[in-house]
């Protein structure tokens, strides 16, 4: 493939437009003025809760007060409230630019500081003796109004921000000297999300003028390595980022002085580590530093501990609730293709053990003796019984999955488990397979709702599965469970 020059003289009117002018990131006050609307928003909603609990007449349930405390009564609890919310939401990373333009992943950060900062502010309250004391109904109402005014007002600003003049002053330029796997997959990530933060400029080769792979088109090249001293101080990029590791430790770290005079940021995709890359963290052993895999959300017993309730809660739900549609469905089926009404398959769970997966028979009998040719169920696909197409469609079929969640074989979330034989051929063929058995496999998954299933990309959905695995929180499972009724791509 061709791939586009674009020159390096920095001296010329030419080179210096095609590379684009140097400018002033607006991330900086941007962020000021999320934080003083933030405050403002957290004030709104404070007064706004005190108007809903104390003077509304809409909530007749709690304590009954002699006489509604004035607002002024309030206002040390105003104080300590505002304080606690913003500075949980500056702790929780709220206003780096990176969430600047990604309004669900601030709204998140948003829903999660301010429950944390419910059960904070009913202790503090609670511990300094308020008077007049805070009533839990009100902190309730704040917490949840504080939300919906943050919110609103982040919506507001989000749209704001969608303007190309604004957003592309946002966006961190990133210039990637060599090119491999990882960074198609990192520039197809950006290209593909218009509120990413950040933005690929080009790309220079390596210093023996090596590339392990071309850019796709779109990549342009901005000369030869020799001119990326220029080329940074002509403000072309605000990080560079090695994707090629032929350089020696000399050349690496003269790469990495170059950026520091220039105040670029300078990042190395490790391709050396062929496993969960955004979880490598830095520690000591003994005094020396050493990189390694950070623990995932889900090695921590309190976490699992909250995701097991809820799966236990969901099952016995599930399987309530499911019984009419059961009793249904295997009418049809033994109406059908007589015979059995459930069907159960050796699948592998967390850290590889194997388990039995039931669901309900959406085939004829003996389909299965023909698994192994295809690693999912073709479209169209002669096996599959009339009702069949209809309960896959609908995910009908994964319902006798809730008694291997209420047994704790899987969990309402999670990657999906795969077969035996299929398992063990993937793990040797597609990066960080096996990586998907860190957690219990789920009903529904991350990968799923984004319409990898079926016969689509593998390589693509364990991606997705270990993006799942790393960025775990309960909110997030809620989130897919309820997307999974709506997002139905590839169920066949």
């Amino acid at each position: 493939m061709e791939v586009t020059s674009i020159p390096v003289s920095i001296t010329g009117q030419k080179s210096q437009d095609a590379l684009g002018p140097r400018r002033q990131s607006l991330a900086g006050p941007l962020s000021t003025v999320a934080f003083i609307g933030d405050l403002l928003s957290i004030i709104a909603g404070l007064c706004f809760a005190f108007w809903l609990r104390f003077q509304s007449g809409w909530i007749r349930f709690g304590v009954e007060l002699p006489s509604p405390p004035a607002l002024t009564d309030y206002l040390g609890l105003f104080a300590v409230g505002t304080t606690f919310l913003s500075g949980l939401l500056v702790y929780t990373g709220v206003y780096h630019h990176r969430h600047l333009l990604r309004f669900r992943r601030t709204a998140l950060l948003i829903v999660r500081s301010s429950m944390t900062w419910l059960a904070l502010y009913l202790g503090v309250s609670l511990a300094l003796k308020f008077d007049p004391p805070i009533s839990r109904i009100y902190a309730a109402s704040s917490a949840v109004a504080c939300a919906l005014t943050l919110i609103g007002w982040r919506a507001v600003f989000h749209g704001l921000l969608q303007n190309e003049a604004i957003a592309s002053r946002v966006r961190t330029r990133v210039l990637f000297v060599g090119w491999n796997d990882e960074s198609s997959r990192l520039s197809e990530s950006i290209a593909g999300d218009p509120s990413h933060p950040y933005e690929v400029v080009g790309f220079v080769p390596s210093l023996r003028d090596h590339l392990d792979h071309q850019p796709p088109e779109g990549v342009s090249r901005l000369g030869d390595y020799a001119g990326l001293g220029q080329l940074l101080q002509a403000g072309i990029a605000d990080m560079v980022v090695v994707a090629d590791l032929d350089p020696s430790t000399d050349e690496m770290v003269a790469l990495a002085n170059v950026c520091e005079r220039h105040f670029v940021q300078f990042k190395v995709i490790p391709s050396y580590f062929q496993i969960l890359v955004s979880g490598l963290e830095l520690e000591t052993i003994s005094g020396v530093p050493v990189l390694g895999v950070s623990r995932l959300p889900l090695d921590r017993s309190s976490r699992r501990l909250m995701k097991r309730m809820v799966d236990i809660i969901g099952s016995v739900v599930g399987l309530l609730i499911s019984v009419p549609i059961i009793t249904y469905c295997g009418w049809r089926i033994r109406r059908e293709d007589p015979g059995p009404i459930f069907f159960g398959q050796e699948r592998i769970g967390r850290d590889g053990r194997p388990f039995t997966m039931w669901k309900l028979r959406s085939m004829h009998l003996g389909s299965e003796a023909t698994d192994h040719l295809n690693q999912s169920t073709l479209r169209n696909d002669s096996r599959v019984l009339p009702i069949g197409r209809a309960m896959r469609r609908w995910n009908l079929d994964e319902i006798p999955q809730f008694w291997n969640v209420l047994k704790g074989e899987m969990s309402l979330v999670g990657p999906r488990p795969e077969r035996t034989f299929h398992s063990l051929r993937l793990s040797e063929n597609i990066p960080h397979y096996n990586a998907r058995y860190a957690t219990k496999p789920g009903i529904t998954g991350w990968a799923q709702i984004h319409g990898l299933r079926g016969d689509t990309d593998l390589a693509k959905r364990v991606n997705y599965d270990i993006y799942y695995l790393e960025n775990w929180s309960l909110l997030m499972d809620f989130q897919i469970l309820v997307l999974t009724f709506f997002r139905r791509e590839n169920a066949y």
